[in-house]
């Protein structure tokens, strides 16, 4: 059994392997604020990875309206509902137990005469989603929650009795993966380069303990191959140094690709880090999961913060609040604005930036220039009434 360090719950924890961190970690941060579920991202992966024979139920991306939507069906109810006890401490150290924990397994009897090639992992607490799970990708979509209310009403003192978010998913490619933990033939690994966890599907023997132990629900089976894959995380991209290609389609320049460092080593030029470790108003997606995940959240600002505890951990408030701080120009968050302004601006990877008085700056990992957005947007007035076409504008901004 190792003990391994995992600073998303603050804490040491049980985990089937030694901790082994790639040279460089993938990573990237979602604002959902800016999501209108345009189903863009889910599309340009699907007709990209994910358009084969036994591939119609695999959506590598894809986008749930919360709280009622999920794909699979009921994955994160499932999980949470295992887990069980999911208290955090008032020192931000998470108390309860992680899926490698809760089943109080001693790793070391899970090897039979000695042989890693031999290790499966039952003692992961997870679940295996039925068939019928994978064929409802848009259940829940824009259904809100919440009180009624009147549609002629002026409401001040809560603006929002109604709410309903979307988040979109792909695979974390998590530091401490579960799906590579689990796996009982190691078909399944995280990069050494990049962190990018991939399956080998030739050495894959389609026991989809992958499937049972990933509790995001990204490892998925394809019954045409017999095999299990997964979103790759456009590693011919990434080593060409462009972003995924949900990142590049993405209409709402939602997405920033990077890489994340560890909190002790984190660098305040790097987006990811700035974001997340600099800022703290990225978060991870369940975290007292255990897995370390390296896709981060701008958590919603329309949604109670109760929901949100549970869904991003103890760090929802402040984000939020810094997150409304920078969209209303406090002067002390420029920096967030600007980078903000920067996200989805170039489909080159931005691995550094700054901002000016005028603009928001991204270079490359070489210290080119691949993106410039102004600050402040340029604003034109026309006239109202065009002489030459005998027109009337309505918008004249």
């Amino acid at each position: 059994m190792a003990e391994v360090y995992n600073w998303q719950i603050g804490r040491e924890m049980e985990f089937p392997y030694a901790e082994s961190r790639p040279d460089r970690q993938w990573g990237a941060v979602f604002d959902i604020n800016k999501c209108i579920a345009c189903q863009t991202c889910t599309l340009s992966c699907k007709t990209t990875w994910t358009h084969g024979e036994g591939q119609e139920h695999m959506f590598w991306n894809n986008v749930e309206t919360k709280p009622y939507g999920s794909h699979p069906v009921g994955w994160d109810v499932e999980i949470l509902e295992a887990l069980d006890y999911q208290e955090w401490g008032s020192d931000g150290v998470y108390d309860g137990d992680t899926i490698f924990e809760a089943n109080d397994i001693n790793w070391d009897d899970m090897l039979v005469d000695d042989d890693p090639s031999n290790f499966h992992g039952e003692g992961i607490e997870g679940y295996r989603p039925d068939d019928e799970d994978w064929a409802y990708p848009n259940l829940g979509e824009d259904e809100p929650a919440g009180e009624d209310i009147e549609a002629d009403t002026h409401i001040e003192e809560n603006p929002h009795p109604m709410w309903f978010f979307y988040l979109p998913r792909i695979c974390n490619h998590c530091t401490f993966a579960a799906c590579a933990g689990g796996c009982p033939v190691q078909a399944a690994y995280k990069r050494s380069q990049d962190g990018i966890v991939l399956i080998d599907e030739d050495s894959c023997e389609a026991l989809q303990e992958c499937v049972r132990a990933c509790p995001y629900g990204k490892s998925i089976y394809n019954p045409a191959e017999q095999r299990s894959q997964k979103c790759v995380g456009c590693y011919p991209k990434i080593e060409e140094g462009l972003v995924p290609q949900c990142f590049e389609n993405c209409l709402g320049k939602i997405r920033q690709h990077g890489w994340i460092n560890p909190l002790e080593d984190y660098d305040a030029s790097n987006p990811i880090d700035f974001l997340v470790h600099e800022k703290e108003v990225a978060l991870p997606l369940y975290p007292q999961l255990g897995l370390e995940p390296n896709v981060y959240y701008v958590p919603p600002i329309n949604v109670p913060t109760d929901y949100l505890f549970q869904m991003f951990g103890p760090g929802v408030e402040d984000a939020i609040e810094t997150y409304r701080e920078a969209m209303n120009g406090a002067e002390e968050h420029r920096d967030l604005r600007g980078l903000l302004h920067l996200m989805g601006s170039t489909e080159w990877r931005v691995e550094e930036f700054e901002v000016t008085d005028e603009e928001a700056i991204g270079y490359d990992g070489s210290g080119s220039t691949v993106a410039r957005v102004p600050m402040e947007e340029p604003q034109y007035e026309r006239d109202s009434y065009d002489a030459a076409n005998d027109v009337y504008r309505l918008d004249v901004t």
